[in-house]
């Protein structure tokens, strides 16, 4: 199934159900008074928020729904049941917006419940009718329309570290080695076609899609997914040592997050030299000096084949992200 993360729907609260004219009968009497029960309420449309990334691939086909009708008014007082509410879950990070108003809100917290279409009202039965002059009233209202509308879900991830870089950085053998995760991995760009998650301590890591030059502006994969980072309280910029020219790569991932949020670029960094299995001593003690005279950010060695090196990184990963977290 593919990873949808905005997407539009149409959705609307149900109807109320009709208020009625109905009489109560006594022995020797035709009509001994209104008795006519109110409409029932119409269902109303429900955002949910849910720990599934892939909620939103749910409207993928289906792009119309709808809350149940209340049922009309029954006699002998009785009102007609409530319509059930209907509840659109999206994953948390999502932002609803209401594209007629263009009101929003963000659903952050799993289970978070959220009103967007108020059901209609139902409506009065006889007996509301009733007056001093008006003994025995024919008069009822309907119910009232629900609201209704277009809705679009655009999803930001939310995650504690973002992990960037060119495609083939190593992003997605990381986050298997740090968190278990399933993030397809190969030699060839743009194996990772979709963001995944893994959990790390409690901590959420995302691997973003492989940026290349231009994303910002539309080229490649990465300009869907980077709207993604700005919700991560850490960016863990990768760089492979295969690169000839580390420097120039690791400005150039840069320029893409400052062109498409200069916001991004306040975001704590911390920058990985990755594949150093493939360096020697010295070629490794001069590419970290480049970047980190590059970059003025913490720079560190990772090899997912070196057991040592891979436990060093992942404390002091987590060490990072506790101390910008405040924790």
């Amino acid at each position: 199934m593919a990873f949808i993360d905005d997407i539009t729907i149409h959705a609307m609260a149900g109807r109320g159900g009709d208020g009625v004219v109905r009489w109560l009968h006594i022995k020797g009497h035709d009509k001994a008074g209104p008795a006519g029960g109110d409409g029932g309420r119409g269902g109303d449309v429900i955002i949910e928020g849910v720990r599934d990334l892939a909620a939103l691939s749910n409207y993928q086909y289906e792009k119309k729904f709808r809350a149940d009708d209340g049922d009309p008014g029954d006699g002998n007082n009785k009102k007609g049941k409530d319509g059930e509410d209907l509840i659109l879950r999206v994953p948390v990070g999502t932002i609803v917006t209401n594209t007629t108003t263009k009101e929003a809100f963000e659903i952050l917290h799993h289970g978070e419940q959220k009103v967007i279409f108020k059901g209609g009202n139902g409506g009065l039965g006889n007996p509301h009718f009733k007056g001093a002059v008006n003994q025995n009233p024919i008069q009822s209202t309907p119910g009232k329309n629900g609201g209704a509308g277009d809705i679009r879900f655009s999803l930001k991830i939310i995650a504690d570290v973002g992990l960037v870089g060119f495609p083939n950085a190593g992003k997605s053998s990381l986050l298997n080695s740090l968190t278990r995760a399933r993030s397809k991995v190969g030699g060839y760009p743009f194996t990772t076609l979709e963001p995944h998650l893994g959990d790390l301590y409690g901590y959420l890591v995302a691997d973003i899609p492989g940026l290349i030059e231009g994303a910002s502006t539309g080229r490649g994969l990465g300009s869907k997914f980077l709207r993604h980072i700005e919700r991560t309280v850490l960016i863990a910029h990768l760089v492979s040592a295969e690169q000839e020219d580390i420097v120039g790569t690791y400005r150039a991932i840069r320029t893409e997050l400052e062109t498409f949020s200069p916001e991004l670029m306040g975001k704590r960094e911390i920058v990985v030299l990755s594949k150093t299995d493939l360096l020697t001593e010295e070629e490794l003690a001069e590419k970290m000096a480049e970047l980190k005279k590059a970059s003025g950010a913490e720079v560190y060695p990772l090899s997912i084949i070196d057991d040592e090196i891979l436990k060093n990184f992942t404390d002091s990963l987590v060490r990072e992200i506790r101390d910008v977290r405040g924790d």
